[in-house]
């Protein structure tokens, strides 16, 4: 248990780190990627990323596309252990919706006082069950940088930037929407199949499910081609992961059964009580 503990306090810190480079990264989008390269994002993130992308797309007969489509899948991989724990929580906070929505009535007034008990209450709840609500941000917040140097990479390194895969120039934004549109709709089944394995699914998870595919529809549509590639390749991969480590469906027909079981236990209840009410 405190192994654990610890692991998901390095995730915690990896995951912040990772933020903190994304934002105060600050390379000149002009200077082409090179070895000799300065500064501690353009040494030992760009280049080592440019070089490693330019490496995958010699296995694949210079294709850059395809390099960025193994790049993509390598960066999930090594995310499996961060987005299982991030499910993981989601399951337990999605248990729990029943219980927090009994406190958020117990506790409806608006004055201080007992908005801080619905808080203390809230939180009491949620460390019982094991739920942090940062987890369920880790994944996105260690996926920006990635995709903040593969932006500055793809436009920084000559071969990518110049690089042509199927219909599309990596460097310039899809003329044809396709990927944008590909990338909104992994997106959609993404969320769908993961709320399918999920006891509950509160209002706002129903509304980010509809509105998390426009969030990256609209971006997609003019920014280069390579990151809607990742972000089509990233959202294909979380369908099939989802598919393969939760099967959202026997989750959801198992859920469906022991539901129907309780009521029908319910059902012969009420009936056992009103046969013995009659003998009286």
């Amino acid at each position: 248990m405190k192994k654990r503990s610890q692991l998901k306090k390095v995730l915690l810190v990896v995951s912040l780190l990772s933020l903190m480079l994304f934002l105060t990264a600050c390379a000149n989008m002009n200077a082409p990627i090179t070895s000799k390269s300065t500064g501690f994002w353009n040494q030992y993130i760009l280049y080592p990323f440019s070089w490693f992308i330019l490496k995958l797309a010699s296995f694949f007969g210079g294709s850059y596309g395809w390099a960025i489509v193994a790049f993509t899948i390598i960066v999930r991989v090594i995310l499996l252990p961060l987005n299982h724990l991030s499910t993981k929580n989601m399951k337990k906070q999605s248990a729990i919706q029943p219980e927090l929505q009994a406190l958020q009535k117990k506790y409806s007034a608006k004055d201080m006082e007992t908005q801080q008990k619905l808080r203390e209450e809230t939180q009491k709840l949620m460390s019982e069950a094991g739920v942090n609500p940062v987890y369920g941000c880790l994944p996105m917040l260690v996926q920006l940088p990635f995709m903040y140097a593969l932006y500055q990479v793809i436009w920084r390194t000559t071969e990518l930037k110049q690089g042509t895969f199927l219909w599309m120039q990596l460097g310039e934004k899809d003329p044809y929407y396709i990927m944008a549109i590909l990338a909104g709709l992994f997106t959609f089944l993404s969320t769908y199949i993961s709320n399918l394995s999920m006891p509950q699914v509160g209002s706002t998870g129903k509304i980010m499910q509809y509105l998390m595919p426009f969030m990256i529809i609209i971006p997609a549509i003019n920014i280069a081609s390579a990151i809607s590639l990742y972000w089509v390749v990233t959202n294909a991969f979380q369908v099939v992961q989802t598919l393969l480590l939760q099967n959202p469906f026997k989750a959801k027909h198992e859920r469906e059964e022991k539901e129907r079981l309780e009521r029908e236990h319910e059902q012969n209840l009420r009936r056992a009580r009103k046969r013995v009410y009659k003998k009286k």
